[in-house]
């Protein structure tokens, strides 16, 4: 196994726009090396994809999903740069899985950034809390409360939750898989869920 240097990831992450874990999993896979890393990460696609992903979406459709029990709906907007790509089979399918996964997963928010302030302060205070009450050494804890965070975003945003289907993958790497694919920039806009009762 070899072994990826932080300044590895940084620089190529810095000349492809690529996400940390595509840099790590690039760089593994080429042993290290960063030229022969974008190479793989364009071949891929994922580079270019990343690329991509600072267009402006402005075209797109609304996708949505009924559960068989008719007590669950979904309703999701997914942006592309052209009405060509929003009429593709590709795009229609990536607007499907997505409505039906918000239908299974019930994510709180669309991406981290829009959790609001307090609430990541809440969930500070009472992991801090958890520590201290486990013995947790107090230099370690700010380093556990980080992983701790991630992991609440990994539950509650919708970009960062684990895809159904495949949990190896990110609804954000479905999204760019479909970038590199297509050809164009895709966003998810917003979404609704709702269920009877809730």
């Amino acid at each position: 196994m070899v072994d990826i240097s932080a300044s590895a990831v940084k620089e190529l992450r810095e000349r492809t726009g690529v996400g940390m874990m595509d840099c790590k999993a690039a760089l593994a896979e080429t042993g290290g090396n960063v030229e022969k890393a974008i190479d793989y990460l364009r071949e891929k696609g994922i580079a270019k994809a990343a690329k991509k992903a600072s267009r402006a979406a402005k075209d797109g459709r609304i996708f949505s999903y009924i559960h068989n029990t008719y007590k669950i709906g979904t309703l999701v907007e997914i942006s592309s740069e052209t009405d060509f790509v929003a009429k593709t089979d590709e795009f229609n399918e990536l607007g499907k899985e997505i409505a039906m996964h918000i239908a299974a997963a019930n994510p709180y928010y669309l991406k981290p950034e829009d959790v609001p302030e307090e609430d990541i302060e809440r969930e500070k205070a009472i992991y801090r809390q958890q520590l201290l009450d486990e013995g947790k050494p107090e230099d370690r804890i700010d380093k556990i409360i980080e992983g701790k965070i991630r992991k609440f975003y990994e539950l509650t945003c919708l970009v960062e939750q684990a895809y159904i289907r495949d949990t190896d993958k990110k609804i954000k790497d479905l999204v760019v898989e479909n970038i590199a694919k297509l050809g164009e920039n895709i966003v998810i806009r917003r979404y609704a869920r709702f269920a009877i009762g809730e």
